[in-house]
C-alpha cells in the first residue's frame, strides 16, 4: 500500500475500509473471516464515509463519488470545486448531524491555501478558505458542539466551536503545536488522522514520529504508543466492542533505508486499546 489513509470501521457489516491514495483503491477487508475486497477508482480516493443507503461516499481528486460496495458501480454525485492539477480533497469525516466534511492538499505547499468543504444531501458548499495547506485529523467532542482540526503541513491541531444546526464552525484556536524542526531531537512527528473515542479523548497519527497521541479534549497528552511504521496516517476504533484500533500508513516517498528498518510500512496495523471508540455516523443523503 502506497498511501494508507480514512479508516472506517462498518458497523453493519462488521468490517473495516479504507483508501490507498496513490494506489487509488478503496479496500475492505472482513477481520473474522480475513476476506479482502478492492474497488479501483478513477482518480485518488482519499476519505469515505458510509451512507444511509449502505453504499460508500469517496471524496477523490475530481469529485465526490457513490460507491456500490456489492455491484461496483460508481456514480458522480458532484465535481471537485478547485484546480485538480495542483490540489486534491484529502481527509474527512462525517459530523453527527450526517454531513461530510472533506478538506483538502494544495500540493505546492508554498502558502496555506487549502480549504474545507461540506457535502449536504448531496451538495457541495465552501465551510472556509485558507489558513491550512494539508487538511487532516477531523473529529467532534461528545457532545458535538466542538470540531478537532489538522494542519498537518503547520504541524497544528485547532479545535472549533461547532454549531451542529448550522453545520458551521467558528472561534478557531491551537489545541496543541509541535516541533517543526526535523533535525531536532525534540521532533515526533505531524499530526495526521484522528479519531475521538467514548470518553471524548482525541487520538492522532503522528506522521513520521512513529507513534500515536492520546490528547485530553483540552490538549493534555494523556498516552504515547510507539508503533513499527514512521508514518502512521489515520485512525478508527473498530470491533465489536469498538476497543480495537486500526492504524493506516504510508510507505509512498520513503527512503530505503526507512522501508528495511520498517518491514510493515505501508500495512494497516491494529492494537487493542482500554476505552473504546464510537461508531461513526452515517452521511444523510
Amino acid at each position: 500500500m502506497l498511501v494508507g489513509e480514512c479508516p472506517l470501521w462498518h458497523d453493519v457489516e462488521s468490517a473495516l475500509y479504507w483508501v490507498d491514495i496513490n494506489g487509488r483503491t478503496v479496500n475492505r477487508v472482513h477481520p473474522a473471516s480475513g476476506k479482502f475486497t478492492s474497488w479501483k477508482m478513477g482518480a485518488e480516493p482519499s476519505a469515505i464515509a458510509a451512507d444511509d443507503d449502505n453504499n460508500l461516499v469517496v471524496a477523490t481528486r475530481t469529485g465526490f463519488v457513490r460507491l456500490n460496495t456489492t455491484s461496483g458501480a460508481i456514480a458522480d454525485i458532484c465535481p471537485a470545486p478547485y484546480d485538480t492539477a495542483i490540489t486534491r480533497f484529502n481527509d474527512g469525516r462525517v459530523d453527527p448531524q450526517g454531513r461530510f466534511w472533506v478538506g483538502t492538499m494544495y500540493e505546492p505547499r508554498d502558502k496555506p491555501a487549502a480549504e474545507m468543504y461540506v457535502l449536504e444531501r448531496d451538495r457541495l458548499r465552501l465551510a472556509w478558505s485558507g489558513g491550512m495547506t494539508n487538511s487532516n485529523g477531523l473529529a467532534w467532542s461528545l457532545d458535538g458542539r466542538a470540531m478537532f482540526h489538522a494542519d498537518t503541513t503547520s504541524h497544528r491541531i485547532d479545535r472549533y466551536d461547532f454549531d451542529g444546526a448550522a453545520g458551521s464552525v467558528a472561534n478557531g484556536r491551537t489545541l496543541l503545536s509541535f516541533s517543526t524542526d526535523k533535525t531536532s531531537p525534540e521532533y515526533g512527528g505531524r499530526p495526521d488522522g484522528a479519531a475521538v473515542d467514548a470518553q471524548g479523548n482525541y487520538w492522532v497519527a503522528m506522521f513520521e514520529g512513529g507513534r500515536l497521541l492520546k490528547l485530553s479534549p483540552t490538549g493534555e497528552l494523556l498516552r504515547e504508543i510507539p508503533l513499527p511504521v514512521r508514518c502512521p496516517t489515520a485512525v478508527a476504533f473498530g470491533g465489536s466492542d469498538l476497543r480495537t484500533l486500526y492504524i493506516t500508513s504510508a510507505s509512498h516517498g520513503r527512503s530505503s533505508e526507512e522501508l528495511a528498518q520498517y518491514p510493515l510500512t505501508g500495512k494497516v496495523l491494529c492494537t487493542r486499546v482500554d476505552v473504546a471508540g464510537r461508531v461513526q455516523p452515517e452521511y444523510k443523503r
